[in-house]
């Protein structure tokens, strides 16, 4: 008895030091590769890595890892030339199959996500132009609320306004609902459902070129295609898949 309880004691003592090594090997690993995205993607700010499944050891000889989310920030989007933060990003990647050199490594399956704050969204809108939430309501429909100044809108879209039509105008305010659309998979496209009529032949249609604008979600893996958007009180939230989805570091 006295034998065996000294062979347990030594198999959990073994078995500690296993699991203590896994885990200072799998921090290592997750260190390392939250500087390789950063240095790869040209990031302000480290992003955070973590690294699922056990035991770490016996993935890295099979070169597979189960699990790896990756959440960053210093991502951007661009909107006529203009860029603006994306608040939040993060990819669940699934089934990473790494090569001999651990160089690089592709996932089976990548799940992505941004979300981009009203307060950025009314920096990446046209000059004059704020965003914000429109209520449940209209958030339901994939609506947001656009409001600004008549003439800044224009003058900030780079059409000339006449003084005869900026004394019509005043200080009258454009307040419209845009609905919030995908195209290509990384581009978000906002388009106002009303506009009011203006008296002079062909500002209408400059007016929804001021207020209709695209943004481009840049930093997300090529191969994630954006898919689906979300109206919610915070800002919008996008999320998309990949597969077979290739990362380089």
């Amino acid at each position: 008895m006295r034998a065996l309880r000294i062979l347990l004691i030594v198999g959990v003592i073994l078995g500690g030091l296993f699991v203590a090594a896994d885990r200072l090997a799998v921090n290592l690993a997750e260190s390392e590769a939250a500087d390789r995205i950063k240095s790869s993607q040209g990031l302000s700010t480290t992003p955070e890595v973590s690294i699922g499944g056990f035991p770490f050891l016996t993935q890295v000889l099979g070169r597979e890892l189960d699990e790896v989310d990756v959440s960053l920030s210093g991502i951007t989007a661009t909107a006529g030339g203009r860029e603006v933060n994306v608040t939040e990003v993060k990819a669940e990647l699934r089934q990473v199959r790494v090569d001999g050199s651990f160089s690089s490594a592709t996932a089976g399956r990548a799940d992505g996500s941004a979300r981009i704050s009203y307060a950025d969204l009314s920096e990446a809108a046209p000059r004059g132009a704020a965003v914000a939430y429109a209520g449940p309501e209209r958030a339901a429909k994939g609506q947001v609320k656009v409001t600004g100044p008549l003439t800044g809108l224009l003058e900030g879209a780079g059409v000339p306004v006449p003084d005869t039509l900026k004394a019509l105008l005043g200080d009258r305010q454009v307040s419209t609902y845009s609905t919030v659309g995908l195209s290509d998979g990384t581009t978000v496209r906002l388009k106002a459902q009303e506009l009011p009529r203006l008296p002079v032949p062909g500002f209408d249609d400059k007016l929804r070129e001021a207020v209709d604008y695209d943004l481009k979600i840049d930093g997300l893996p090529s191969s994630i295609t954006l898919d689906k958007v979300a109206v919610t009180d915070e800002g919008l939230r996008f999320s998309g898949t990949g597969k077979d989805v290739a990362l380089t570091g």
